[in-house]
């Protein structure tokens, strides 16, 4: 399990996803990643930085954005 920071490029407030890009990785975007319930909608704008925890490094579909920051 690991904790990694990145940028919100787009949230989808239908199934609770959103498409993520980690810090250092400038060309690669995480989609699909599951987000956290306790997050409000209002909070999920592009551009803000998110924590993710992958529960299996090697599989980013078992992921979750678990916190949003300024």
């Amino acid at each position: 399990m690991s904790l990694r920071k990145g940028v919100l490029q787009s949230f989808s407030s239908v199934n609770y996803t959103a498409t993520v890009q980690l810090t250092g990785s400038y060309k690669a975007y995480l989609e699909g990643i599951a987000v956290a319930r306790n997050i409000p909608t209002g909070e999920m704008t592009a551009g803000r930085k998110v924590a993710v925890i992958f529960f299996d490094d090697y599989n980013p579909g078992d992921a979750v954005v678990v916190a949003v920051y300024t």
